[in-house]
């Protein structure tokens, strides 16, 4: 029997060391409870997607040093440094009015005929204007029109026999916060200079442009805030996304210095779209009309016009035209829905009307009157245009 015993223990003792050898050479053996099989396949999907990112450098979050140096091959071929004589219309500092000087911008080209897209503050006032492009070569341009209420400008080139005029794509639309953008221009008379960021918000609006003749000032709706770097000389470049395709055109900085404080701001594509076109055309762009006056409801003004808290819209202070009249608004209204859209702040009602409406056109307005919902129909007017 002990005999037995024994051999029994001998053979488990030979099996224990042979599995242990196995173990060895195959690797580690660990225990684990059983996983679902659509667990399985949940982290087998986020494998292929990450992969999938990794196999795109396009994909935000990849912005790869490859892509931003082929985005700037690309890109800055398209933008020029434009180059001006001013006529001072008053007097500042040792400028005197009459006296020429000289004042410097950026720009890009818009098409093959040689048009080229800046902003009107570039060449406002300007007695020559001389474009550089990228490869140093130069050519005397032509303001073809300018719009001081979007703040934009058109001017045209003949180019030098050794520059190929290379036109840049619009996008389709703003991109979402966070986004990355790329803006090109010459920053302190710095041509050929690129700078990143993202969208850091939409929406933003400027009061801009010389007003009317009787001196009212309209609002440039739907600004593009970005912390990529503009400083002055950017002003009428291109700010793009990483596709390459154009989503705003730089405009202004918000600093105490006159320098990057990582908030600069862009002119939107649905702006570009509507208003260069028509530049080119026209010689003008015709803004839709409402011929009201007001503004954002604020908790400050709610107080004041005892409106109930947190009422969202855009309070009418004074009817100051047209189309308003006729369609029977009120001062004391409160627009809050335009052809079925909702209205929460002024920026809201004019970005709809510049960018999806035209002059003759009827739109419907929500409106809350004495505390009660109605719609009005309104025909568009056109704005009243300024000496320019």
């Amino acid at each position: 029997m002990q005999s037995a015993i024994k051999r029994l223990l001998l053979g488990l003792l030979i099996l224990g060391t042979l599995t242990a050898v196995v173990v060895l050479a195959v690797g580690s053996f660990t225990w684990a409870p059983a996983r679902p099989l659509n667990a399985v396949q949940t982290l087998t999907n986020q494998e292929v997607a990450r992969s999938s990112v990794a196999a795109q450098p396009t994909t935000p979050g990849m912005l790869s040093q490859d892509l931003l140096a082929d985005l700037y091959r690309r890109i800055s071929p398209s933008v020029v440094n434009i180059q001006v004589t001013q006529i001072s219309t008053a007097s500042s500092g040792f400028m005197v009015p009459g006296m020429p000087a000289e004042g410097q911008g950026s720009g890009w080209v818009w098409d093959d005929e040689g048009h080229i897209v800046t902003n009107n503050h570039v060449v406002e006032n300007a007695s020559a204007i001389i474009v550089y492009f990228s490869n140093g070569y130069w050519a005397d341009a032509e303001l073809i029109a300018a719009d001081p209420q979007a703040d934009l400008a058109v001017l045209r080139v003949d180019p030098p026999a050794n520059v190929e005029l290379q036109p840049l794509s619009l996008a389709e639309s703003v991109p979402p916060v966070g986004y990355y953008t790329l803006a090109f221009g010459s920053p302190f008379g710095l041509a050929g200079t690129m700078t990143t960021g993202i969208i850091s918000a939409i929406g933003r609006s400027f009061s801009v442009g010389d007003g009317t003749m009787s001196g009212t000032r309209y609002s440039l709706p739907d600004v593009i805030q970005t912390d990529a770097a503009i400083n002055p000389g950017n002003s009428g470049g291109p700010l793009v996304d990483i596709n390459g395709e154009v989503v705003g055109v730089n405009f202004a900085i918000r600093s105490e210095v006159r320098a990057n404080s990582g908030v600069g701001f862009a002119i939107p594509v649905s702006i570009v779209r509507r208003v260069v076109p028509a530049l080119i055309e026209e010689g003008y762009f015709r803004y839709p009309f409402l011929g009201i006056a007001g503004g954002t409801i604020t908790p400050q003004l709610a107080a004041q016009r005892n409106i109930p808290a947190n009422t969202l819209g855009v309070y009418v202070s004074e009817i100051a035209g047209t189309p308003a009249r006729q369609a029977g608004i009120r001062t004391g209204d409160i627009i809050n829905a335009i052809d079925g859209l909702e209205v929460r702040s002024f920026e809201d009602l004019i970005g709809y009307l510049i960018t999806a409406t035209e002059p003759g056109q009827t739109v419907q307005l929500g409106i809350l009157r004495n505390g009660r919902s109605q719609t009005v129909s309104l025909t568009v007017g056109e704005r009243p245009r300024g000496s320019q």
